[in-house]
């Protein structure tokens, strides 16, 4: 079967996101507009949306917190009040993101890498500004970024991806209104399960995969990977065998306009959100592994990373398949020594026997 050469999908998620984005600037300085301009072309639109996001929750900051700028529509914020900010307001907004209101009086909360990832937003905004011109100096440099620490890898080991799957095929351990739901999705859940667990793709692919960019007799599937690019990948036999189960329910489904090739539908025959896949992996996981709460499916991509890894040894065929553009990125997360390996060095600890000197008193 051919693969599709455009990618629908990801191009009608493009147009959405600049539609938000051009909504986003005009509540912005206009130098942010210039900025998003300027990266254009190395970034995508994801990435600038996030940006815009950031800023704007800056800008709101300054306006609560900054009397120099309480008084100011945002949109009219030029390089005169940009130059005037020093590094204690970007000090400021950093223990501002620990906890904060948004616009509609919702509780928001960050945690290290919220933070670390909203503070390098405004690094590459600051560093503009100062090569530009539009202010002379870039005070973000003067700011240092919280320190991250590393967490261990969250995965499933065999047997837990064995209950997970039982779950998702049986309904086992669910509850009957989650029962009813799986009596019309359990194939379409096994399958997405596997195609995390078989292949490591992110959850952003996953939903974008059209039925025209599988080959179900070569056990490949075409994706758009982060930042546009597109590639081949390979899936296992089992995985296979789940996807022709499942196109046999699918190709009964009639789906709405504009949905006609998406692989994975939901209820409303749409194609499914990342939020509802999120959702299904969180229903069986906590079935699976009711210990760890935080398995999503970038837990699962992990599984499959650290499985590989394993198995191979290799760290670039890892790298090249779970499509990080850093091998570095690949090697911090799953070179370390997995729980298996920590458990045999337990086992095979040497250490000298001790004598319970209180246990032989009591037998004499």
């Amino acid at each position: 079967m051919p693969y599709q050469q455009k990618a629908d999908y990801k191009t009608q998620q493009d147009i959405r996101r600049n539609e938000r984005l051009r909504q986003l600037e005009r509540e912005l300085p206009a130098v942010c507009t210039d900025f998003f301009r300027s990266i254009q072309h190395t970034t995508s639109t994801l990435t600038r949306l996030a940006y815009a996001y950031d800023y704007r929750l800056f800008f709101d900051y300054l306006q609560k917190e900054n009397g120099d700028f309480a008084e100011l529509s945002i949109p009219l914020i030029g390089d005169q009040e940009l130059s005037r900010l020093k590094a204690r307001d970007i000090e400021g907004f950093q223990d501002y993101l620990s906890q904060y209101f948004t616009r509609d009086d919702s509780l928001m909360q960050n945690h290290e890498l919220g933070i670390m990832r909203k503070l390098c937003s405004l690094r590459s905004l600051f560093e503009y500004l100062f090569k530009s011109g539009h202010i002379p100096a870039n005070i973000a440099t003067l700011v240092t970024l919280p320190k991250l620490h590393e967490k261990p890898i969250l995965r499933l080991d065999y047997e837990e991806m064995v209950k997970m799957l039982a779950s998702a095929e049986s309904g086992e351990g669910l509850t009957a209104r989650q029962q009813a739901s799986n009596r019309k999705t359990a194939r379409r859940d096994v399958a997405i399960l596997l195609m995390f667990l078989g292949t490591g793709i992110r959850v952003s692919e996953l939903v974008g995969i059209n039925i025209s960019d599988i080959d179900f007799e070569d056990n490949a599937f075409q994706v758009t990977r982060k930042g546009g690019n597109q590639t081949i990948l390979y899936y296992p036999d089992q995985v296979g065998e789940a996807l022709k189960r499942y196109m046999e329910e699918r190709s009964e489904i009639e789906p709405l306009p504009g949905h006609e090739d998406a692989l994975f539908l939901s209820l409303q025959k749409r194609r499914i959100t990342q939020r509802a896949v999120e959702n299904l992996v969180k229903k069986y996981a906590l079935v699976a592994a009711p210990l760890k709460k935080r398995l999503s499916p970038h837990k699962l991509r992990s599984t499959f990373g650290t499985n590989l890894y394993q198995e191979t040894g290799d760290i670039y065929l890892v790298a090249d398949v779970l499509g990080h553009t850093d091998v570095n990125t690949t090697r911090r997360h799953y070179a370390a020594m997995s729980e298996e390996h920590k458990r045999q060095a337990a086992r095979r600890a040497v250490l000298p026997k001790v004598e319970d000197k209180k246990e032989e008193e009591e037998e004499k």
